[in-house]
């Protein structure tokens, strides 16, 4: 398999060996033929991501390359394991090298659980990680909402910038109590932080109690069934969303279903909130290029 020639290999190297980074984003279909392909890099470990089956023979040959170019470069591979997103429950398997199910991993200098195996999604989304920058970068003094948060990432980054306080809400108590040791991780104050294990359609009250805020963030999961309804769901976020902010408050808008483009997005502001301005759209990072941006992750940053 000719992908690692596809692999921009200049710029991994440019990145500390122990950055979380997607190598190849076959997801975003500008390689037709690997589209059910993704690569990442977890170190010490590579995880091969497939969405259709491959023939083993390849697939260990594409685990060889991975491993020596890898290696060749100066990085530190002690595993290659292939997640079958193609199957029921995505089961895991190693190819190459120690069966390692728990690791931290290192993100703009912050620190995460990852955990492989047991799980289709392994604690991160590596796609928001601009968007994770810029709540770093801007969250200093300020008071920070973090909805659908799994497992805090955006909270260990608003925390990492000096926020005053984030509230987190999330239906999985098990992604907070990650998102609990994510931040302990990083030897964050833990009083600045709270954690909201609710329904959000059920508890408005709850968050409205710790209001207003400066910064709202909504990442709502946009491909688990019986969670959340997008097209429903998110004109009721986004119609609560001022009185939940300070006047001049901000929102990061998120959505990542390959169904529902810009253009929903932005209609839906302009339906739910007539007043509300987008500021800037926030790309995800180049290496999750796709050959049609609508159906790839779509993050408006929203003045209210």
């Amino acid at each position: 398999m000719k992908i690692v020639e596809h692999i921009n290999w200049s710029k991994v190297v440019l990145l500390p060996k122990n950055e979380l980074q997607r190598l190849f984003h076959g997801r975003g279909f500008c390689f037709p033929e690997y589209s059910h392909i993704n690569i990442d890099w977890l170190s010490p470990v590579i995880l091969i991501i497939l969405y259709k089956e491959i023939d083993e023979r390849e697939l260990y040959q594409l685990s060889e390359s991975l491993l020596n170019k890898m290696t060749e470069l100066g990085f530190t591979v002690k595993s290659v394991q292939v997640q079958y997103r193609c199957r029921d429950f995505a089961p895991t398997a190693v190819l190459f090298g120690q069966c390692i199910t728990d690791l931290i991993a290192t993100e703009n200098s912050l620190n995460y659980k990852i955990t492989l195996g047991s799980k289709q999604n392994y604690g991160i989304f590596l796609d928001m990680k601009n968007g994770r920058r810029w709540v770093q970068e801007n969250s200093k003094s300020k008071r920070v909402l973090n909805l659908f948060s799994y497992t805090c990432a955006f909270s260990n980054a608003a925390l990492a910038g000096g926020a005053a306080q984030v509230i987190n809400l999330d239906m999985s108590k098990a992604a907070l109590a990650v998102g609990r040791d994510n931040h302990r991780l990083n030897g964050h104050d833990l009083s600045k932080v709270k954690y909201l294990g609710h329904d959000l359609f059920k508890s408005w009250g709850k968050i409205k109690r710790f209001a207003p805020y400066d910064i709202i963030i909504a990442d709502p999961p946009s491909l688990q069934k019986g969670s959340v309804n997008i097209r429903r769901d998110y004109p009721k976020i986004i119609r609560r969303l001022p009185a939940l902010l300070n006047k001049g408050g901000v929102a990061l808008l998120c959505l990542n279903s390959p169904d529902l483009g810009f253009q929903f997005l932005t209609e839906t502001i302009k339906e739910e909130s007539p007043q509300a301005k987008i500021i800037k759209q926030i790309a995800p990072p180049d290496e999750f290029l796709n050959i049609n941006p609508d159906q790839g992750l779509k993050c408006l940053l929203v003045q209210f």
